[in-house]
């Protein structure tokens, strides 16, 4: 099975985009983010005449996040539990986090918050959120709470830049965020919780950017950041085959600033 996770950066005007992306690519998940519609504007049609099924959640035209799958979708979880909500004084909870099970793996598309800026509460909010996924998906692995073989997989864009090699110039961040203690404390946490972020396992090398700002010219210079990502559990983790991060679908007209992280999931675990 082959599970993928995209910023997709408005769906509406990359919906044919996705689907030919889909086909040529042979993958059967694809966990979206940045959907930028509400529910009733999502693209289903086009989608569901590839074959695939789709759950979304969008409140309005700033974040959405998406599956869609040719294997099944079922048991849909919009918001994890716990996940916290923002906003002053009707705090709101964000089309942030949907989960749903596909092909016997409990899928979940995330899209954490950007941060803003390290005095801006949006920041605060941030990692809240991180700690409350993260103790929430370590309840889902506890034998107390949960499944220590759980098939689990945490994947979509988590708006921190865990190295200073992830990014083509860290000084260029500093004072911001995405590089902040905190954020990257709360970024390897998950390790503690008993995920493995796969994408390093399998695609340590630096400069493996998944997002290239549109303005400067910035793609074509390699001015990049690495900040999507996927962990997962420890019985998923030893079915990862291999994963491959699509840097060629940040080419050409009409593309996402962000591109395809790619999973391909054994049948069977490895050795």
């Amino acid at each position: 099975m082959r599970i993928a996770t995209w910023n997709i950066n408005s769906v509406r005007a990359r919906a044919e985009r996705a689907v030919a992306w889909l086909e040529r690519t042979g993958t059967d998940v694809l966990a979206l983010q940045e959907t930028k519609c509400k529910d009733a504007q999502f693209p289903y049609s086009v989608f569901e005449a590839a074959g695939y099924e789709v759950a979304h959640v969008g409140l309005s035209q700033w974040n959405g996040v998406a599956i869609v799958s040719r294997v099944g979708i079922d048991d849909v979880e919009v918001g994890f539990p716990g996940q916290p909500a923002f906003g002053d004084p009707d705090p709101v909870l964000e089309a942030r986090a949907i989960g749903a099970s596909c092909g016997g793996v409990r899928v979940w598309s995330l899209y954490v918050p950007h941060g803003r800026a390290p005095d801006n509460p949006h920041y605060a909010y941030k990692l809240e959120w991180l700690s409350r996924l993260r103790e929430t998906a370590a309840s889902w692995l506890d034998p107390g709470t949960g499944d220590p073989q759980a098939q689990i997989a945490l994947v979509g864009d988590w708006n921190v830049i865990p190295l200073d090699t992830d990014v083509y110039d860290v000084t260029a961040f500093e004072g911001g965020t995405h590089v902040t203690p905190a954020e990257r404390e709360a970024f390897f946490a998950f390790a503690d919780a008993g995920y493995t972020e796969v994408s390093r396992v399998h695609v340590p090398r630096e400069g493996a950017y998944t997002y290239w700002d549109y303005q400067q010219l910035a793609f074509p210079k390699n001015k990049g950041l690495r900040i999507d990502f996927a962990y997962t559990s420890p019985a998923l983790s030893r079915r990862v085959g291999g994963v491959t991060i699509d840097r060629e679908e940040r080419k050409g007209k009409g593309a996402s600033d962000h591109v395809p992280v790619v999973l391909d999931i054994a049948e069977e675990a490895a050795g």
